[in-house]
């Protein structure tokens, strides 16, 4: 042991935050019976490495060392709650509570110890190192595992969790399909394959997934929070606040709880109680980022003095975990614009940005590719060769184009006709593409779009069909709905494919206001591409790219709609909006504010209010530090307006 203490002790003097030196260097200072430097020691690594389970294992054998039982099983507890996979934490805990006198305690420890000891060896050390973070060498183990025993329920679920932890939900979904189809009363398995599906926008399958399990056990809070997570994704957002007070009511101070039940009050228009909500979700929680993130986006709150006083402290605070960093910061900038403090407001962007983008692997090329690619295969020969191969429904109005282009105005517009249903930003047609890409992706030679010119003409209306069948959940029945994911500005060649006579409208707003509002939204996911003006001005321009494209090989089939008309002429805009679309003119189209229906986009406040021009020229605050962002937009700045073309 003097030898393994002075290999680790050594390997400390070159890498002082080396997490398995300091491990190793703990278990020889207590084999030596050094209690008091192993303890100290555990306590650095925790510091640095606060969910690694065998640090807790070790320092409740210290305590045991010790002789301190209640030290000891609070340490083993916490062992085995962040890793249930430490065969000796539960079986030193079944002594410790055996020799307390705690029998039932003590019988499920041993429970356990006897489940970890009917597994596999492989499938225990692998999960093993999956908890402490080790996912690389836990996916090797667990994949080789399946290689010999291909149906093997535990290495499904596994390797299906690893895949979660990597975020390939697609891959998690399958598996877990699988597994759950072998073994239905794996209770675990449903859980982690409902979480899969609603990851995944599948909230239908969820809720089914979700509503059996409550029936097994109605009271389990995990199957319940979920499950308003689910009634909220299928738009059911009355039901979800009902369900999030009754949990909250066991567990008041919850600032998970709490948050979810402000977003979902927020969407509904009961911005009052969302405020509160969201103000008990921060008090509930120190440093609690998302929270106050949250009160900056409804765009209407104001900060107090007292509020950007402890945003400040928490965003300056040393242990401040990196994502609720990036999340005050956003907040600081938007508290501090509402202020006119701009030169302040723009450093907190600035350094909110950066930490999002450091985290962030996307690669621009990867887009740019892929546009090259749309280019390439959806010429107007090879549309035109396929015409008529898609389902003739004329429900859809799909609205493209960027974040922060106006979008939800235009949608919430629409969503004010007596035809049509304002529903959110399906993952459907994403969905379809993610699909046609295959298992396992080479983003630098995808098969999509290049799989389109494969497929057979029928498959068409077969897409079309499953993506009408799909959505239908988010309808009540009314001749049209709005699907405004603004991404599928990418697939419109798809999207004709399936649907040739659906709405397409582009929103489109002016590239140094666009760019801006996009650089200071914080995006609860994707958009991976506007944390860094460099992306968000190259990401501008292929967006033009490509939609020029479309205008060439699908005249007259998308309405472009900019922002500023909008503003400046509301009624005229409205007038052309509803005229490409086939509907007639309703007033309450022009008086949008006053609908009363859930939006669940950043925008959601401001379009529950009239018309105000005081927008359109924002970024000019920022200007003196924009000049980057200018440069990289080059003839954007002008080209963005195009030929304007007359749609049908």
């Amino acid at each position: 042991m003097d030898s393994a203490l002075a290999l680790a002790l050594d390997l400390l003097q070159r890498v002082p935050d080396h997490r398995d030196a300091l491990y190793l260097c703990a278990v020889a200072q207590r084999h030596l019976q050094q209690i008091d430097a192993a303890l100290l020691t555990l306590q650095r690594l925790e510091a640095l490495h606060p969910k690694y389970g065998r640090l807790y294992q070790e320092r409740g054998l210290c305590f045991v060392a010790q002789r301190n039982a209640s030290q000891a099983i609070e340490a083993l507890l916490r062992a085995v709650n962040i890793n249930p996979a430490l065969p000796d934490s539960w079986r030193m805990l079944a002594g410790l509570y055996q020799l307390s006198g705690d029998e039932p305690n003590a019988r499920l420890a041993n429970d356990h110890v006897a489940t970890l000891k009917g597994l596999p060896v492989e499938i225990v050390r692998a999960t093993r190192l999956f908890h402490d973070g080790d996912i690389g060498p836990a996916e090797q183990i667990v994949r080789a595992h399946l290689r010999r025993h291909k149906h093997d329920i535990e290495g499904m679920v596994l390797l299906a969790r690893i895949a979660i932890a990597r975020g390939i939900f697609d891959d998690a979904e399958i598996l877990l399909e699988a597994a759950t189809a072998q073994a239905p009363d794996y209770r675990a398995a449903r859980l982690d394959y409902a979480r899969v599906l609603v990851e995944r926008h599948k909230y239908p399958l969820a809720c089914q997934c979700l509503k059996g399990l409550l029936e097994t056990d109605p009271h389990n809070r995990e199957y319940r929070v979920l499950y308003a997570a689910t009634l909220a994704g299928l738009g059911q957002h009355d039901s979800a606040v009902a369900l999030y007070r009754e949990l909250i009511a066991d567990m008041p101070d919850s600032p998970d709880l709490n948050l979810s039940l402000a977003h979902a009050l927020k969407t509904l228009g009961r911005t009052e109680e969302a405020v509160q909500s969201y103000r008990t979700a921060a008090r509930a929680r120190p440093h609690f980022g998302e929270a106050y993130w949250s009160l900056a986006n409804l765009k209407t709150y104001r900060f107090t003095d007292q509020e950007l006083s402890l945003m400040r402290e928490a965003e300056s605070a040393p242990q401040v975990a990196a994502v609720d960093r990036w999340h005050l910061c956003f907040a600081l900038g938007k508290a501090l614009e509402d202020r006119g403090e701009y030169a302040q407001s723009f450093e907190f962007y600035s350094r909110g940005n950066a930490l999002k983008r450091s985290e962030s692997h996307y690669r621009a090329e990867i887009l740019e590719n892929n546009t090259r690619l749309q280019i390439e295969v959806c010429t107007a020969a090879f549309l035109a060769a396929r015409a008529g191969s898609g389902a003739p429904s004329d429900e859809p109005i799909f609205i493209v184009g960027l974040p922060r282009s106006g979008s939800t105005l235009i949608e919430q517009i629409l969503a004010s006709h007596s035809r049509v249903e304002g529903t959110q930003e399906l993952a459907d047609v994403p969905r379809i593409v993610q699909e046609l890409q295959g298992p396992d992706p080479d983003l630098d030679h995808p098969r999509y779009p290049g799989v389109l010119a494969s497929l057979e003409l029928p498959n068409f209306r077969l897409l079309a069909e499953r993506y009408l069948a799909e959505t239908a959940i988010y309808r009540s029945g009314k001749p049209h709905f709005i699907d405004k994911m603004p991404n599928n500005f990418r697939h419109l060649g798809l999207i004709h494919l399936m649907l040739p006579n659906a709405r397409i409208i582009d929103a489109r707003r002016e590239p140094m206001a666009c760019c801006f509002g996009i650089l200071k939204q914080l995006f609860a996911s994707g958009q991976e591409f506007s944390y860094s003006v460099a992306d968000i001005a190259r990401y501008y321009r292929t967006y033009l790219e490509l939609m020029d494209h479309w205008d060439r090989v699908l005249p007259g089939k998308i309405l472009r709609v900019h922002h500023e008309d909008v503003v400046q002429d509301l009624e005229d805009s409205v007038h052309r909006i509803l005229q490409f679309c086939g509907l007639p003119h309703e007033q309450s189209c022009v008086e949008f504010h006053t609908n009363a229906r859930s939006v669940r986009t950043a925008s959601s406040e401001q379009v529950r209010r009239p018309i105000y021009r005081e927008g359109l020229d924002q970024w000019r605050h920022y200007e003196r530090w924009l000049e980057p962002l200018r440069e990289a937009l080059g003839d954007a700045l002008w080209r963005y307006r195009g030929a304007e073309r007359t749609a049908r």
